[in-house]
């Protein structure tokens, strides 16, 4: 396992095939399919298809990069944070963790942590954020690690138009 940072509660690391089933599992909850259906792996062998592509990312430059999120007390993975790049060499900031651990500040936990880490390490100075509009969650998490809102309204997201919010990050 590649640590890639750790936090007081949780170690970011590298993915790897032995996470398949966890993958999975996290991705069926009802948030998942209502907020980013195309991450749902409905079997163990869909993510681990995934999974064989998102490890081949690791080391390049040009993403996704997909880290999990793994609890330091009991060592569950709860989900993962990633960048994936969006075009015109701007890159957008993506989480989740699983049902059964939200609410309690893990996403804010990693995303706060990653975000320095990672735009070092890739060279940029801005990520962005755009989630569903009804996803007030992501709003918060998105809030408290500092991006400033742009744009509010109607756009493209995932596979239709959608009331959706767009924000900023900048080092």
């Amino acid at each position: 396992m590649s640590i890639l940072l750790e936090t007081d509660r949780l170690i970011i690391t590298e993915m790897t095939m032995d996470m398949a089933m966890d993958v999975h599992r996290n991705s069926l909850d009802e948030d998942t399919r209502r907020f980013v259906p195309d991450e749902v792996f409905e079997t163990k062998e869909d993510a681990e298809e995934t999974l064989e592509y998102l490890i081949s990312q690791y080391g390049s430059a040009e993403g996704p990069l997909v880290y999990a999120m793994i609890t330091k007390d009991d060592s569950k993975n709860i989900g993962y944070v990633q960048l994936v790049p969006i075009g015109d060499d701007k890159w957008e900031i993506g989480y989740h963790v699983a049902k059964a651990f939200t609410g309690k500040g893990y996403a804010t936990e990693a995303v706060m942590a990653f975000l320095p880490v990672m735009s070092e390490r890739i060279g940029i100075t801005e990520i962005y954020g755009i989630r569903l509009l009804e996803n007030a969650a992501s709003g918060r998490v998105l809030e408290k690690c500092g991006f400033e809102t742009f744009f509010t309204g109607e756009g493209a997201y995932h596979d239709g138009i959608y009331e959706i919010s767009k924000s900023v990050w900048r080092a």
